[in-house]
């Protein structure tokens, strides 16, 4: 039987669903200060290419933080653009899109009675989170999900980002239990799946029907056990794990 279930935040117990629409006025905000000549075309495109190319640099990155990858990718895009960013907005914009990031994800209306019923069985539940404290802990607060988890952890706070294995590690010393006692949840085949798995997680994927998730390189290895549309489904598979 499991004991615990250890979760991804961010496409899992929170949506990205707002992320798009929040995230593109930004850019085109930040893009009327630096390009103005520039069409959303180009700018969303100049986004697409800087994600991929920040993507590829950090993957096998142990450790880094989250907001360095952001301000990277947009700095690389308007490098693809010719058009430097002057420091003055750099800030402005680090700022804002941790705000308006962080306010635009909305829990998953599942989550709440899931976590509940997930504890109620005695299950040790933990957020093990590629993000920066300044976005885990409000959003913790916000949507009250201490009055259910045993811990959270972010890879700020670990010093190690997913799949690689110290941040596992952290969290499963943290919780007392063993990798084969432990469900992982998330939505990244990458980050979630490849490497829970590989500290002998049994794991499980859950799909978010017309959202690929974020941040992927294409390394990922290993099948998940379960894969799931809804966070309630696990409600169903904790009583057989092994």
């Amino acid at each position: 039987m499991f004991k615990g279930v250890f979760f991804d935040l961010g496409g899992t117990l929170v949506s990205y669903h707002q992320v798009n629409r929040t995230h593109g006025p930004l850019l085109l905000e930040a893009a009327a200060r630096i390009a103005p000549d520039q069409s959303p075309h180009a700018i969303k495109q100049a986004y697409l290419e800087a994600v991929k190319d920040t993507t590829e640099h950090y993957a096998t990155r142990e450790y880094y933080l989250h907001r360095d990858f952001f301000l990277d990718t947009f700095t690389r895009c308007f490098e693809r653009l010719s058009a430097p960013v002057p420091g003055v907005v750099r800030d402005w914009y680090q700022q804002e899109h941790l705000v308006r990031l962080r306010d635009c994800l909305e829990i998953k209306p599942d989550c709440h009675p899931t976590l509940a019923g997930l504890k109620s069985r005695g299950l040790y539940l933990s957020v093990v989170s590629n993000i920066d404290d300044d976005m885990l802990e409000p959003i913790v607060a916000r949507e009250g999900l201490h009055e259910y988890l045993d811990h959270w952890t972010s890879s700020e706070a670990a010093q190690s980002c997913k799949p690689h294995r110290r941040f596992f590690e952290i969290c499963l010393e943290k919780s007392g239990l063993s990798a084969h006692e432990v469900l992982f949840v998330g939505d990244s085949p990458e980050h979630d799946i490849d490497g829970a798995a590989r500290v002998g997680m049994k794991t499980a994927l859950i799909v978010n029907p017309g959202s690929e998730p974020p941040l992927q390189s294409g390394r990922a290895r290993h099948a998940p056990d379960y894969v799931i549309e809804d966070l309630g489904a696990l409600l169903g598979i904790v009583g057989q794990g092994t």
